[in-house]
């Protein structure tokens, strides 16, 4: 695998083949891409298998690397397809797999260990906790969430050897990474799918103003390059898969620049990579957290989040001619997009035809008042926003051009190491070439020397070209050579049949290692239950926000109940619950930031002295809070992604004896995964208020009282509190009415979350109620369950 001593990383998006090349051209040290399946970025092109391998070769012959995304979650019908492409990945030897479904890590571990393993930033790992369980579980990489600052990163550095990767340039969400169910709430396009619908850029209302209140700015730090490499981070990754081959090159170009600086130049080169990054084309540039926890130019909700360069807006229409005064120069060939003031899509075309006045030009200088022919009629306004999206300069191959390149770059080389040995005259070749060893011994017509007699060296300028055969030699080594010749065409002839005959074994070996991954893979996964599950008794936990509700456990019908663990709980606790322990789940908060994971483990102690026993966990980082603490029962939530069941087998084997199914789940899924014996028991969460966001962003001004308000009008709940924003629909999650049919497809536990609006308030006793005598709450919402999670 190859390796280079550059350091930092400057890792580059590449969401086509166009943008694969433009990444290598400007600079970048390494891409990710994403495959036609299980990608972040279905909306991209994206790359074949075909394609990769001949990325492949192109990229290690430059010393390049190539990371592929498998950062979706996998549901349980698409885990044999998972197996095979696995399988295809381990064998064209690409450099990492980044990887959000624990299902990808345990069947990379168990079946594919060729594959090193990057943690996607969608796992949401943002402390020193959460790299030391990516430590156990054999990661070699982890992208760091985005919302950290460089104190924090630091602190994690000084804890941890394993490869830190962050991002430095590009599109934000306003959400956790893997957090966000927004896209999901509104029409089942996931986002952890690879499908959002990006909801987070429209216009909402507060209180009769509008604003985009979820939009945040892209992120460009070119300015805190040396302070991103002190804190210890040694990958620097560009966001952008789906952004052009243009943006790809202006942008690592850039950084590129600014990288290679010598320090007494920085300056000049940091002004100069600034200029070219005027031409990506981005939203209005912030620094994100890393210059510290409260930024005040991330999200400005005045400012609407549409990516190009304003130019200004319509103030003419005639036909399909639009006339505007543009406040940059335009050229034909630039790219430009009208967008309606209304929440509507913008429609972008390429100019073909420039008129100052009455006149044909091929460029208009920045403050002309230009006219712009375009094929759309009826479709713009006066007063319409026109953005620049592209320039002429764009970075520009056929995709014909692209596929030359990689043809002309051939195979991935296998490396082989030679022993060679002659006696009297029969040469004998033992070669090495990974798993595959090989010996042949050839006759050979042999002549004393009268002068350059047979060497070592004359050896390696024979093996060291392979011809059409893709080898690389490496050692070459020799027994004794006696003061003779071989022919030339003799030796040419030897190196030809022994490197067929190599490549011939290395091509059988490839495979059979291939199909043997795959035939072990395909047999661990879980095959359907033989027998209907037998029936069991309904469990019932309810999850509450105060302490002073937990005499709710007085009910009869409730089993359980979940209370977060909060300092102000512990503090509360007294006598409260003693006798009960075993019948309270303590909650983790998801974020844990800075002291505190500390003080969370401090609680964890005083619990467990005082005989609680379960712990439910929300975050990777949460696993090193039990180190030292056995016989303890623990939980995983819905923020640990349990959507298929070789996930819940992975989860069983860190330690959890009860998975919470996915919130975003459907029934056919949910259907699928409970038919498997994962020898785990399994949650589903059936009333709640569902966190659409999960932020650490301020909504400065908005408060809980008063909703925000869609275009459609739709409501959604704001709430800021230990600093975490939350917005939530105003509808309820329920699939109270479902209960007997979760149960016939063999699950039996359920939580029914009132932690919003408390199980005495007249809400909560509705839907205790409706848990009673069996049905739904009207006015709710069944999320995916019946429409489906695409």
């Amino acid at each position: 695998m190859p390796h280079t001593s550059k350091y930092p990383e400057l890792l580059a998006p590449a969401g086509s083949l166009e943008a694969f090349f433009a990444a290598m051209e400007s600079g970048a040290d390494a891409v990710y891409c994403g495959l036609k399946e299980f990608s972040a970025r279905a909306k991209a092109r994206n790359i074949s298998m075909t394609d990769l391998e001949g990325m492949l070769a192109y990229a290690h012959k430059l010393d390049r690397r190539i990371y592929v995304t498998l950062n979706t979650l996998i549901r349980e019908e698409e885990l044999p397809r998972l197996t095979e492409i696995l399988a295809g990945l381990e064998a064209l030897g690409v450099d990492a797999i980044i990887l959000q479904d624990l299902s990808v890590w345990k069947m990379i571990r168990d079946h594919f260990p060729g594959l090193p393993l990057h943690a996607s930033t969608q796992m949401t790992v943002h402390n020193a906790a959460g790299i030391r369980t990516l430590e156990r579980m054999g990661f070699k990489r982890a992208v760091l969430a985005r919302e950290l600052t460089l104190e924090e990163i630091t602190a994690i550095r000084r804890e941890t050897t394993l490869e830190l990767e962050h991002f430095i340039h590009g599109a934000l969400c306003f959400s956790y990474s893997g957090q966000c169910l927004f896209s999901s709430w509104l029409g089942g396009k996931s986002g952890n799918r690879g499908r959002c619908a990006q909801p987070c850029r429209r216009r909402y209302s507060y209180r009769q103003k509008y604003g985009y209140y979820f939009s945040p700015n892209d992120l460009s730090v070119i300015d805190l390059l040396p302070e991103l490499q002190q804190a210890g981070v040694g990958s620097l990754k560009i966001e952008g898969r789906m952004k052009s081959a243009e943006y790809v090159a202006n942008v690592v170009a850039a950084y590129r620049r600014a990288l290679d600086a010598a320090p007494g130049q920085r300056k000049q080169a940091l002004k100069q990579a600034k200029e070219c990054l005027k031409q990506s084309f981005g939203r209005l540039p912030t620094k994100g957290f890393l210059p510290g926890p409260k930024p005040t130019d991330i999200a400005i909700p005045s400012l609407k989040g549409a990516t190009g360069r304003f130019l200004g807006e319509i103030s003419a229409l005639r036909g399909g001619d639009l006339s505007f005064k543009s406040r940059d120069r335009l050229h034909l060939g630039d790219r430009i997009r009208i967008q309606p003031k209304s929440d509507q899509a913008g429609t972008a075309f390429t100019i073909k035809e420039l008129r100052l006045g009455r006149r044909n030009v091929k460029a208009a200088p920045a403050g002309s008042l230009v006219t712009v022919p375009s094929t759309f009629r009826d479709t713009f306004r006066i007063g319409d926003a026109v953005f620049k999206v592209s320039s002429e300069q764009a970075f520009t191959m056929s995709e014909a051009a692209c596929r030359r390149k990689l043809q002309q770059a051939g195979k991935i080389p296998d490396h082989i190491d030679l022993h060679i040995e002659l006696q009297d005259e029969t040469l004998t070749l033992a070669g090495r070439s990974g798993a595959v060893v090989l010996e042949q011994s050839y006759d050979v017509p042999v002549f004393p020397a009268s002068d350059s007699p047979l060497s070592s060296d004359t050896l390696r300028s024979v093996f060291e070209r392979s011809g059409k055969h893709e080898l690389v030699l490496g050692n070459l080594s020799t027994g004794p050579l006696p003061p003779v010749v071989i022919p030339p065409s003799r030796l040419k002839e030897v190196r030809r049949l022994f490197y067929q005959a190599v490549c011939d074994q290395l091509g059988t070996a490839d495979r059979q290692n291939r199909q043997q991954h795959l035939a072990n893979a395909k047999h661990a996964l879980l095959p359907h239950r033989s027998s209907p599950v037998s029936p069991q008794k309904r469990l019932i936990t309810v999850a509450m926000d105060r302490m002073r509700d937990s005499h709710l456990l007085n009910d009869p019908l409730v089993d359980r109940i979940m209370l977060p663990l909060t300092v102000s709980n512990v503090q509360q606790l007294g006598q409260r619950l003693s006798g009960r322990e075993d019948r309270v789940i303590w909650d983790i908060p998801f974020v844990l930031l800075g002291s505190d994971w500390q003080e969370c483990r401090r609680a964890v102690r005083i619990l467990v002295e005082r005989g609680f026993r379960t712990f439910r966990l929300n975050n990777l980082g949460h696993f090193p809070l039990f180190d030292g603490l056995p016989q303890l029962t623990l939980l995983s939530g819905w923020r640990l992604f349990t959507l298929n069941s070789q996930a819940a087998l992975a989860w069983n084997e860190l330690g959890i004896s009860e998975a919470t199914l996915y919130l975003e789940d459907d029934r056919t899924n949910l259907a699928a995964l409970l038919q498997r014996d994962t020898g785990i028991e399994t949650n589903l969460t059936v009333y709640a208020s569902v966190p659409l966001i999960t932020s650490r962003i301020p909504i400065r001004g908005v408060r809980s009282d008063s909703p925000i308000l869609s275009d459609r009008n739709d409501a959604y709940r704001v709430t800021q509190r230990g600093g975490q924003t939350v917005v939530s629909s105003t509808t309820d999650f329920s699939l109270l009415g479902h209960l007997p049919e979760l149960e016939h497809m063999g699950c039996h536990r359920f939580i029914i979350d009132l932690s919003h609006v408390g199980p005495f308030s007249a809400q909560g006793k509705q839907v205790l109620e409706a848990v009673r005598r069996g049905g739904n709450i009207s006015g709710t919402s069944d999320f995916n369950f019946e429409s489906g999670m695409e």
